[in-house]
């Protein structure tokens, strides 16, 4: 069974013995799977359970479970629907994110077709992957029309209200045929379909390419169209525009941040765009953050002073090389993922042991992990990368707002290295 926001999957054997070997095998000499190391333990499950004849072809099964990984974008009804109907007649969806993003989408009758067509596929070119499981429920109960659920057989139902003149546009049957800019400079195929010959494709077959849009953020966005966002909840003592851009630079490019006067403990984050903002706003809202939970909307911005530790209250982030998005091909190598307990750690030097990074937390009073793992690398790299375990999603978040981009100094070392922190799809070590 895969667990695709983890990057986990579990496996059941017919005996304990070959479990066993398979274990053994893993811990002997390392693995590794379309060019990532993987590793194996045991599982505290006994064994794998599934409803009764979900994953069956042949059962009727009419409701599939989408997971989208990386995404880049937002994701909505609309989007769905575009992407799902041109494969059969869509009746409902149903977005919730409680770990990442995932959907629902039932069809009138067996949904094979279209989970054999849309699995592995991208929505946007190298972001927004599908990762698509038969579900549970054989029929989805919708109450409301809105960006995150949509009953196509009850158009009547009440739409959910995004601010005034603001009401959702559907795209409902429509066909786009073209796509806007991408913001990288460069336009954004999207989703490769089937052609005639009806959701069989061999490896060695070229799609045909349905070019959907970039969705236009006055029907789109949950949020208002803007590249600014405001945070509220900080810790006044500990948190600065640097180590704001810490934690929103997972997110998307930042360009400014500026605490307001007459708001204490509030800031405005402006980013490359609304995108990054979305993704921000939606994997961030509510996290806690020395004690503080944050909360997240877009406005405009106000005059610029001293904060409680003596840096200024604003901050310009266009030129920083600390930035991750700054090209299509850095952004792709960006994992969106919503905080999690293990930091992914990476361009450490290697005399870098983990008695180091320990004695990292402690000096600038955060808390320190609880397991360390740090992964092989060849014998000629220049750095090494890992993951840290922390006692909760909260130690974590602290860590690397603080620590995140920190110059370690090496002896007799000519540049510092950038110590590159960001949240990793395990759950634990």
């Amino acid at each position: 069974m895969m667990m695709p926001f983890k990057r986990q999957a579990l496996v059941e054997f017919e005996e304990v013995q070959s479990a066993d070997r398979c274990v053994a095998c893993g811990s002997q000499e390392p693995v590794y799977i379309a060019g990532q190391q993987a590793y194996f333990n045991y599982s505290t499950s006994k064994r794998i359970t599934r409803p009764t004849n979900a994953d069956d072809p042949n059962s009727g099964n009419k409701v599939l479970l989408l997971s989208i990984q990386n995404p880049l974008y937002p994701i909505t009804t609309d989007v769905l629907y575009t992407v799902c109907n041109p494969i059969g007649s869509v009746l409902r969806i149903v977005i919730f994110k409680r770990n990442g993003i995932q959907a629902m989408v039932e069809y009138p009758s067996n949904a094979q077709k279209a989970k054999a067509a849309l699995n592995g596929a991208d929505i946007y070119a190298g972001c927004c992957t599908l990762k698509i499981e038969y579900a549970r429920p054989s029929r989805l109960n919708v109450i409301r029309n809105d960006n995150d659920s949509w009953d196509y057989t009850k158009p009547f139902l009440l739409r959910r209200e995004r601010g005034k003149g603001r009401q959702r546009q559907a795209i409902l049957g429509e066909h786009p045929s073209s796509y806007s800019d991408n913001g990288y400079g460069s336009h954004c195929p999207l989703l490769p379909l089937p052609g005639n010959n009806r959701f069989k494709r061999g490896s060695h077959d070229a799609p045909e390419v349905v070019a959907y849009p970039l969705p236009q953020t006055s029907s789109y966005m949950s949020h208002a169209s803007s590249s600014v966002a405001m945070v509220s909840g900080l810790h006044p003592a500990k948190m600065n525009c640097t180590r704001i851009f810490n934690l929103f630079c997972l997110y998307g490019n930042i360009e400014k941040v500026k605490f307001m006067k007459s708001v204490p403990g509030t800031a405005l984050v402006e980013m490359s765009d609304e995108y990054a903002v979305d993704r921000a706003v939606t994997h961030l809202n509510s996290i806690k953050v020395f004690s503080k939970r944050l909360n997240q909307h877009a406005v405009i911005p106000s005059q610029v002073f001293e904060l409680e530790d003596g840096s200024s209250s604003y901050k310009d982030f266009a030129m920083t090389r600390n930035n991750r998005f700054t090209s299509a091909g850095q952004a792709s190598k960006n994992i969106i993922q919503p905080p999690s307990c293990v930091l992914h750690f990476y361009n450490v030097p290697p005399c870098i042991s983990e008695d180091d990074l320990q004695r990292l937390c402690t000096e600038h009073d955060v808390p320190g992990f609880i397991k360390y793992k740090v992964f092989d690398a060849k014998p000629s790299s220049k750095t090494i990368s890992g993951l840290l375990e922390f006692d909760s999603k909260t130690h974590a978040v602290e860590v690397l707002t603080v620590l995140n981009h920190y110059q370690i100094r090496i002896p007799n070392g000519s540049n510092p290295y950038t110590l590159k922190l960001c949240f990793s799809t395990s759950s634990h070590l």
